[in-house]
């Protein structure tokens, strides 16, 4: 879509941290909704969807303020930290919290002062004052209440229109796909974009960040182990296939229904290189790729491989251990990428152990976890980074 890329492009030169960030964006079409733009994580990876038309037609400055606001809701994980509250609602305090310090965005924008509420504050502080107190009523009838409201709201007069009946700027619906990615994993994930951010922005950024995004890359440490597995937990949700056997809960037999795959096909690529020829790092990487190829049906095919593939292999039973095969010559990460459009069926995930150097294919194809020794750097804008430390 040109309309976005000249977007983004624009936003590189005048606000190179978050135009950084959308680099890292998987893009796609929004389906209809009426409004312009999405933002989401799906499966561990963060998805950018724009309308096309209702888009375009918005001045240049409304755009690049439309994507802030969309970054803003990604580096605040607003998606994830949904869960268990009123949708609606903590929709209407996201936009809330984060409007008042971003310019230009499109009229209908939530502000907290159009309802007579402080600005400043968190999406937690403005749900609560949004969510109207649990209230009794008088305990008869069938339960489902008719006790009259405020007509300025429940959470109390004077607060100008109803906040119950607000619309959030961008849509919102998909935030639900989120729900299939652990925090920690997610937090992981935005660590990581923000890192990369900030590396291409040579440290600038926007000085209303500069407490969310120094809180991301100072966090308590979270063990890798723990990473790895809500990684491989997130990819094995994607995989779904029609059958007969099972009916179609709106069409019943008109259409067949959905089971989930069960069986979950990873692909592991080592790098044979001196940096990750440790043998703790591999033991302890391997042990773990056997606990996770135990817990579930899963089958893992383990690459070995430099400039290229040097050896294959198919996990299964307790010997399997991370080896080291010299081959010779530069190392290149592009042949395990290469090797994973082969295989029938596709991957859903690959983790790639390696320090990072070496040249890696322009887009990600398949949700990646790059596994890093402690000296490695991320070898691509796209994948989730993982420190492996022993």
């Amino acid at each position: 879509m040109r309309t976005l890329q000249n977007a983004i492009i624009r936003l590189l030169k005048q606000k190179p941290f978050y135009g950084h960030l959308l680099l890292h964006l998987r893009r796609e079409p929004l389906a209809e909704s009426g409004k312009s733009a999405a933002l989401t994580i799906r499966d561990g990876l963060p998805v950018l969807a724009v309308a096309e038309d209702s888009f375009t037609v918005l001045s240049f400055t409304q755009q690049e303020a439309l994507l802030e606001h969309l970054l803003k809701h990604l580096l605040h994980l607003h998606p994830l930290r949904r869960r268990g509250r009123n949708r609606h609602d903590w929709d209407v305090a996201c936009d809330l919290a984060i409007n008042p310090s971003i310019d230009g965005l499109p009229p209908g924008a939530l502000l907290p002062e159009h309802y007579r509420m402080e600005t400043g504050l968190s999406a937690e502080e403005y749900y609560d004052l949004i969510v109207p107190p649990f209230d009794m009523g008088n305990l008869e009838g069938s339960g489902f209440g008719s006790a009259e409201r405020d007509t300025n709201g429940a959470a109390g007069a004077g607060r100008g229109e109803n906040l119950h009946d607000a619309v959030t700027l961008d849509d919102h619906a998909p935030w639900q796909d989120a729900d299939s990615t652990p925090l920690s994993l997610a937090e992981e994930m935005v660590r990581s974009m923000a890192r990369d951010a900030l590396r291409g922005s040579d440290g600038e950024m926007p000085a209303d960040l500069r407490e969310v995004v120094n809180g991301l890359l100072q966090p308590a440490p979270i063990p890798w182990r723990q990473v790895l597995r809500q990684f491989v937990a997130a990819a094995g949700r994607t995989g779904r296939c029609s059958t007969w056997m099972r009916e179609h809960r709106r069409f019943s037999h008109q259409t067949p229904g959905i089971r989930k795959k069960r069986r979950l096909h990873l692909l592991v690529g080592v790098d044979v290189s001196d940096s990750t020829n440790i043998v703790e790092l591999r033991d302890a990487f391997a042990a773990e790729l056997l606990n996770l190829a135990r817990g579930r049906e899963c089958s893992i095919t383990v690459l070995y491989a430099n400039s290229r593939i040097q050896r294959i292999e198919r996990l299964s039973g307790a010997s399997f251990v991370a080896q080291r095969y010299d081959g010779g010559g530069f190392t290149d990460l592009r042949p395990v990428f290469d090797y994973a459009h082969t295989l029938h069926p596709r991957p859903a995930a690959v983790i790639y152990l390696t320090d990072g150097i070496g040249p890696v294919p322009e887009q990600m194809a398949f949700p990646t976890l790059w596994v890093l020794t402690k000296e490695g750097e991320k070898p691509a804008p796209w994948g989730v980074e993982l420190r492996l430390t022993v």
